[in-house]
């Protein structure tokens, strides 16, 4: 089996329309195979058009169906059967939810053989617990979680119903996840945070003695790490989305709905607010806030608490180098330029 047909479920638009609703236009009987891209789409595949600016594509696909908005139905319609609803792309993020439920209802629950089960384990209905993983004394494993293979889960962790950890993911003692979240492959929970005490032109480990509270439908990318807290915990509120290669300090607290880019820094103590996004690249320095609405532009760095909602940026634009060096060496007179220019308007307001 490919790729390609390893996707594939068989279902029909009155299964589709059933689960997700919509006004469906067209044969409720047509068969569909898999989802796709309005260029890559047959007869036996659905497809979505989101923008208005691909009324071109939807002329010319191939698709069974397509998922579209009303201002879009007539013109949907006349090529073959449609979905009508009020937000596309929405939609279609449901029909990708439903699509992966139904892939993964092949999958039967119960523990490999090859598993560690600690003592005093609690495994709640439906759990699934792949070759080779790890689970330690104390755990509390949710009714439908999915554990990975490979996986580590430390002594005493709480995870929550429905919640999935790919293989080779990594909680580490103090590490409580809540319900329907879901974990990609190589993320770290609860390791050490950051911290020492310099002594003598040496460094002394700061043991970090806190924990690690995750809400739930939280979402965490490949490769992640989420610091325990030294003394209190790290918390990342209900619903937050977290891309690759993220490093998340300890005792940071994320508030709910927030969600970052690949490769981004939150450094010890940071707090972020509800429903605020951070681009890929960027940098929150320790110990700032950002208020509930805060969105930070890619490859930022804040170096200041941002106390009102909005969009902020601090990106140096790219140049060629010669014209780059000029600018910075610019910048670093500024400083001086404005004593000087205070210096001249004191001069001149004196009588």
């Amino acid at each position: 089996m490919n790729a390609r047909h390893a996707l594939t479920v068989t279902t029909t638009l009155h299964e589709i329309h059933a689960a997700l609703g919509g006004d469906l236009l067209g044969d409720p009987a047509r068969v569909i195979h898999r989802i796709a891209a309005l260029g890559q789409a047959d007869e036996q595949s659905i497809s979505f058009v989101a923008n208005p600016r691909y009324r071109a594509q939807l002329e010319t696909t191939a698709a069974g169906c397509v998922i579209v908005a009303p201002a879009l139905a007539e013109a949907a319609a006349q090529r073959g059967a449609a979905i009508v609803t009020p937000d596309p792309y929405h939609y279609y993020a449901r029909l990708t939810q439903w699509w992966a439920a139904r892939l993964r209802s092949g999958q039967h629950a119960g523990v490999h053989a090859s598993a560690v089960i600690g003592e005093g384990v609690r495994l709640g209905a439906d759990v699934t617990v792949g070759p080779l993983a790890v689970i330690e004394a104390g755990a509390d494993i949710g009714a439908g979680a999915v554990i990975g293979a490979h996986c580590v889960v430390g002594p005493g962790v709480v995870i929550g119903a429905r919640t999935r950890l790919a293989p080779h993911v990594t909680l580490m003692h103090g590490t409580t996840i809540g319900a329907s979240g879901l974990l990609h492959a190589g993320v770290v929970i609860g390791a050490d945070g950051f911290g020492f005490a310099p002594h003598q032109g040496r460094w002394d480990k700061i043991e970090q003695l806190g924990g690690v509270r995750i809400g739930d439908h939280v979402e965490i990318g490949a490769n992640t790490c989420i610091d325990r807290g030294a003394l209190g915990d790290t918390v990342i509120g209900d619903g937050v989305k977290l891309d690759n290669l993220i490093q998340v300090g300890h005792n940071v607290h994320i508030g709910e709905h927030s969600a970052m880019a690949g490769c981004v820094g939150i450094a010890g103590s940071a707090k972020i607010g509800r429903g605020c996004t951070v681009g890929g690249g960027a940098i929150v320095l320790g110990h700032l806030e950002l208020a509930d609405g805060v969105h930070i532009s890619a490859a930022s760095v804040v170096m200041r608490s941002i106390n009102r909602p909005g969009q902020y940026s601090g990106v140096f634009p790219i140049d060629d180098n010669a014209s780059w060096e000029k600018n910075a060496a610019t910048l670093r007179q500024l400083h001086t330029l404005r004593d000087r220019l205070r210096s001249l308007e004191k001069k001149i307001d004196t009588p």
